[in-house]
């Protein structure tokens, strides 16, 4: 029996020596499944069907809803109320993205870039639709809609790059105002809709009760799903700064080094290809500014240090303030602000916020410091810009023609969810899509410059709990 080594789609180049790899043959036979056969069936998509679903509201996701079912490989019960619950939250989030685009202006929508990322929601619509209103009751019914989402994650792989080239096109027509707050909160869901249908694959071949039927099986010692509950922040942070590093002496001929700092060996809980994404960004810019400084030979210094785990009865403040981290609609871009379009129908409010977990969320902090010299102050504020936003016509000009020599090097780094090298370059959506992760679930990034010095970077990131204390219970 072929052994599968990795969790679906966690496509990342940068992880391979502390992610374990999934076969490409794992992925594309179960996508091609269900192109070539013709199973997935779809049906004609109405503005009913949409507006009845996009009236949902959308609660935030915690990482307690991806680990509830278990670690695999999951029994046949624990595998369908995966797939249960994934089918129970994807076609609501679709529909929300669907309308979202549509409270654009109409001359924006009807550039071709933009129009395929409608028609791309409209064709995974229209496959979750015919299993909106059912239950999954069999494994081979879950193998079925397993073919589903390994085609949604398919067809929606190249989104940002997509619509930055649409948004780049359309920039006369619509403010840049506009632009950052719709894309805040459409790359937002993505990650969301991305990571649940991900997360049920990975389920899905690291389990047993289909092996007879799929002749696969897998794997994965510290994962659940897409989540490593054994997560080395040092090992993302050392090949990181391997790949950067390539890069950056590719470019400059030269290459800074990383030194860490603080508790190396610490491990906590959460989505690898998330925190390499968020490292590859934040080094990207430190070795950058300490290369184009001249202070090459200072090292770049990372520093990881835990969170402490935070129990809700434990945090009362004498001021009567909870000051526990919250998990908030907006962060995760459920609150729709863009499209004008779900406050009205919402009814629970757009700030409502939860813990990533009840009980327990020991996470980590990681320091990133640069002898760079700093950040201009003029630039301070447009530091989570989307830059492209600010293009003249030449620029965009060479950016829609595909030519980036006079961009930054280090900007070919393409990041997570399938969006192919190069593709991004010289667009700046590094540091915004990077908080994006960050806040996610309940996280954050902040940046302290000392101009004519250097920069510190502080990265939090919220975990998912003490795995080996918790017992997984199917709903």
């Amino acid at each position: 029996m072929v052994q599968v080594q990795r969790p679906l789609m966690i496509q990342s180049q940068f992880i391979r020596q502390f992610c374990p790899p999934i076969t490409k043959r794992a992925t594309s036979s179960l996508f091609a499944r269900g192109r070539q056969s013709r199973r997935l069936h779809t049906v004609n998509v109405t503005d009913n069907d949409i507006t009845r679903l996009a009236s949902q509201p959308l609660h935030p996701l915690t990482l307690a809803d991806l680990v509830k079912h278990g670690r695999s490989p999951l029994t046949t019960a624990q595998l369908l109320a995966s797939a249960n619950f994934t089918l129970s939250v994807l076609p609501s989030r679709l529909a929300h993205r669907i309308q979202s685009l549509r409270n654009l202006p109409f001359i924006v929508v009807s550039n071709p870039h933009i129009s395929k990322i409608h028609s791309n929601y409209i064709h995974s619509f229209a496959t979750l639709l015919p299993w909106a209103e059912t239950e999954i009751k069999t494994i081979e019914e879950e193998i079925k809609f397993a073919e589903v989402m390994a085609d949604l994650v398919q067809t929606h792989a190249n989104t940002i790059s997509i619509l930055a080239r649409g948004f780049l096109e359309a920039r006369k027509y619509i403010s840049p105002k506009d632009v950052t707050q719709f894309l805040d909160e459409h790359l937002r869901a993505r990650i969301g809709t991305r990571l649940i249908a991900e997360q049920h694959l990975a389920l899905h071949f690291s389990s047993q009760p289909h092996n007879d039927i799929m002749h696969e099986s897998m794997e994965m010692p510290g994962f659940i799903g897409v989540i490593d509950t054994k997560l080395s922040p040092a090992k993302i942070v050392q090949h990181c700064e391997n790949v950067v590093g390539e890069i950056c002496e590719l470019k400059y001929g030269v290459r800074p080094h990383v030194t860490i700092k603080g508790e190396p060996d610490y491990e906590f809980a959460h989505v690898p290809v998330h925190l390499e994404y968020i490292i590859t960004e934040l080094l990207k810019n430190a070795f950058r500014a300490t290369v184009e400084s001249g202070m090459e030979r200072e090292p770049v210094e990372v520093t990881i240090a835990p969170l402490p785990e935070i129990r809700p009865e434990e945090n009362g403040r004498s001021d009567g303030v909870d000051s526990t981290p919250k998990v908030k609609n907006a962060d995760q871009g459920n609150a729709d602000v863009a499209s004008h379009s779900f406050t009205k129908n919402t009814s629970s409010p757009l700030s409502y916020q939860m813990l990533p977990l009840a009980h327990s969320t020991p996470g980590v902090t990681i320091r990133i410091r640069d002898r760079g010299g700093g950040i201009a102050p003029e630039t301070v504020p447009h530091i989570w810009d989307y830059s492209f936003t600010t293009f003249d016509d030449d620029q965009a000009s060479s950016s829609l023609a595909g030519r980036h020599s006079g961009m930054d090097a280090l900007n070919a780094i393409s990041g997570p969810g399938g969006d192919g090298a190069n593709s991004l370059a010289g667009l700046g959506y590094g540091l915004p899509l990077g908080r994006a992760y960050a806040e996610y679930f309940g996280g954050g990034i902040a940046v302290q410059s000392l101009h004519g010095w250097g920069t510190d970077v502080y990265l939090s990131l919220r975990g998912v709990g003490q795995m080996e204390q918790r017992r997984h219970v199917v709903e």
